[in-house]
């Protein structure tokens, strides 16, 4: 389903060239090449030393020599960038020369993995501040007196705005870098949690207004995130990078889930987002200082793992052209595109509406509800670093990037539809417990699967890629939600 296929065209593709000459969005996939292969800019053509990763879907070069009038995408792409291409090619062939992949300067923590927890503490703070309305929501319908046709109307209204900045957020971050978007949307999403009592004070409309804002700070995250990662973190290393940047969206979950009781019982419902939103401002004054969106941009990067970075990666410079057509012509982001909505209609009913199901339907009390919804999502962290690790072993002992990418999304989707599937024939509550810790286990096996994806096929537009997928998703996530809440007041039609 996942297939490694093309996302662009080239002159052997377009005159029914033999069938082993792939050709990606960049000109080669990352596994293929270090930087973007032959280039068209000026009637000027460079080749930049390609190395192969072992074990990724690894075909010949392009050929030298062209039809007259056929160029790659990239250039197609990135007609105007003129010399500023050409110069940063020749910066990097200078820093390929001599470079010996896996060789890092001995006694220093890479900076692509500062970068990556840097990432995963973003994706922390993200749900924490989405999860604590899951709790609150219950304290906030009693006092104001909303039935559970609100409450799934204010639960859904996050992805009103998530669902506007997720084409968006990758489009501005593939243009001028992941490092300004994400911090933008920590920032934003940061302000509008602490706005959230404020609104609900104020009224229905306020509030539903505030959660949209949250929701368009959120939205751009996870494209900005996967363009970052997709310029600083070799493919030989993507699959558990990506796990750990995901995993703390879930252990963001364990937190959430696990502090808004406390602080609930303690200092009352609005304390959980003013809390939680100040953190962010603590996040973004260490980002600022410490990130970068390329690796060619960090001054304090060492040159051994500057090259290592350059040469399994996509070239660091930014798109100024988004190549819309051959994208959506192919048939592997159409695949990616379904796969994320049935993927998020699973996950966001359960992330919304997990508390409320432990505690009506299991009749545990507000704690008890919070502390088993914990579980899930604890579980969800390790199995997704499990599977990232089992991933990328797979990868380096020769299975195909494509073979390995099917495997983990079969087990993200086959596991939680058969655990979820035992929930009508449970009365235990221990056991619905467990079946939901298996069922969103399995389910993070897609972070190795769907997740690692969009950076496999097209590696330059990697943002706008998880934004269009993920704009599926949150479609998802909208219907599903609002569907849940109307299906529990008024029953299946």
């Amino acid at each position: 389903m996942l297939r490694l296929l093309p996302l662009s065209l080239s002159a052997q593709c377009r005159s029914g060239g033999p069938p082993s000459h792939r050709c990606f969005v960049d000109g080669g996939s990352p596994s293929q090449r270090a930087g973007p292969g032959l280039l068209a800019n000026k009637g000027v053509r460079v080749r930049v030393r390609r190395r192969a990763l072992r074990g990724a879907d690894v075909q010949p070069d392009t050929p030298p020599s062209r039809r007259d009038g056929d160029k790659p995408l990239h250039a197609d792409a990135e007609q105007g960038e003129g010399s500023g291409v050409e110069l940063l090619d020749s910066i990097k062939k200078l820093l390929l020369e001599d470079a010996e992949p896996g060789e890092e300067e001995q006694g220093q923590f890479p900076k692509r993995w500062a970068i990556v927890f840097l990432c995963f503490s973003a994706f922390l703070l993200c749900n924490m501040d989405r999860v604590n309305m899951s709790i609150a929501i219950m304290p906030m319908s009693a006092e104001y007196g909303w039935n559970p046709q609100t409450v799934g109307l204010i639960q859904s209204s996050f992805f009103w705005g998530y669902l506007l900045t997720q084409i968006a957020g990758g489009i501005w971050a593939d243009k001028v870098g992941g490092k300004t978007v994400l911090g933008f949307g920590v920032i934003w999403w940061s302000v509008a949690t602490a706005l959230t009592p404020v609104a609900a004070k104020l009224g229905l409309p306020f509030l539903l207004v505030v959660r949209a804002f949250m929701g368009i700070g959120e939205g751009v995250a996870m494209p900005a995130m996967n363009n970052i990662l997709s310029k600083w973190v070799p493919v030989s290393e993507r699959s558990r990078s990506l796990a750990l940047v995901y995993s703390g969206m879930y252990l963001g979950s364990v937190t959430g889930l696990a502090f808004s009781p406390f602080l609930i019982y303690k200092f009352g419902w609005p304390s959980v987002f003013y809390s939680f939103g100040s953190l962010g401002t603590v996040w973004f004054a260490t980002w600022a200082a410490k990130a970068y969106s390329t690796p060619l941009e960090d001054p304090g990067i060492s040159a051994e793992e500057k090259k290592l970075i350059i040469s399994e990666t996509t070239s660091g410079e930014p798109v100024t052209t988004i190549p819309w057509g051959v994208i959506l012509s192919k048939p592997p982001v159409w695949a990616l595109i379904a796969c994320h909505f049935c993927h998020n209609w699973g996950t966001f009913i359960l992330l919304t509406w997990m508390p409320t199901y432990y505690n009506q339907v299991l009749k545990f009390n507000l704690t008890e509800s919070s502390l088993f919804c914990v579980l899930p999502w604890l579980t969800m962290a390790i199995s997704a670093n499990v599977g990232g690790w089992i991933a990328d072993t797979l990868v380096s002992r020769g299975t195909s990037v494509t073979t390995v990418r099917k495997i983990m999304q079969s087990i993200g989707f086959l596991g939680p539809a058969f655990f979820l599937s035992q929930l009508s024939h449970i009365d235990s509550p221990a056991l619905a417990v467990l079946c939901m810790a298996c069922s969103q286990g399995s389910d993070a096996f897609s972070q190795s699967g769907l997740y690692s994806n969009h950076q496999d096929i097209g590696p330059r537009y990697a943002g706008v890629l998880l934004g269009l997928s993920n704009t599926a998703g949150v479609l998802a996530g909208v219907f599903g939600t609002a569907a849940t809440g109307y299906i529990l007041q008024h029953g299946l039609p």
